[in-house]
């Protein structure tokens, strides 16, 4: 059996080690990541096997577009190769999206595989007027509306919109992205 259950700090070193296991190192250089780093997350959701194993992780990050207009950016998704095939990412998504829905959140973007994220509603080119603050490959731009007409007033590049996170450290990064590091 396996739990999904809100994030909780003991989740911190797993989660990482899981992300770092499924994208490696260059995760940090991607583009969604400059959305993500110094923000806490509006939800945090977690996998947990019956060992207590965390295996799984999704979160979901608040961002603005040049007029203040708010969304959700998902990112990222990862589960334990041990737990392929068992909808473990599946649940994960259901689960963040259902609570984004319920809590009036009017959109959820991401940057991923369009063949995985159209079984939950995402679509690519509904994000025409929207763009990242770097590189992305614009196929996998997607997004899903939860409100009518709440992608259709989103435009301009995307910027972090969440609360700051206290225990943040700024990181060295390197400012240089290409597409094949855009996520």
């Amino acid at each position: 059996m396996i739990d999904i259950v809100d994030e909780a700090p003991d989740h911190t070193g797993a989660r990482e080690g899981l992300l770092d296991l499924c994208f490696g190192e260059d995760r940090f250089r991607k583009t969604s990541e400059r959305l993500r780093e110094g923000r806490l997350p509006v939800f945090a959701f977690s996998a947990i096997d019956e060992s207590g194993k965390l295996v799984g992780t999704v979160r979901l990050w608040s961002v603005a577009d040049r007029n203040g207009s708010q969304s959700l950016l998902l990112g990222p998704l990862a589960v334990d190769p041990a737990c392929r095939g068992l909808k473990v990412g599946d649940r994960l998504m259901r689960h963040a999206l259902n609570q984004a829905a319920v809590l009036g959140h009017g959109s959820v973007i991401l940057v991923g595989d369009q063949p995985y994220y159209t079984r939950f509603g995402f679509a690519a080119g509904l994000l025409d007027k929207v763009g990242m603050p770097g590189p992305v490959d614009y196929h996998r731009f997607l997004a899903l509306e939860f409100t009518p007409g709440h992608i259709d007033g989103l435009e301009g590049v995307l910027s972090a919109s969440g609360v700051l996170d206290p225990m943040a450290v700024p990181a060295a990064r390197e400012d240089v992205f290409s597409v094949s590091q855009a996520i």
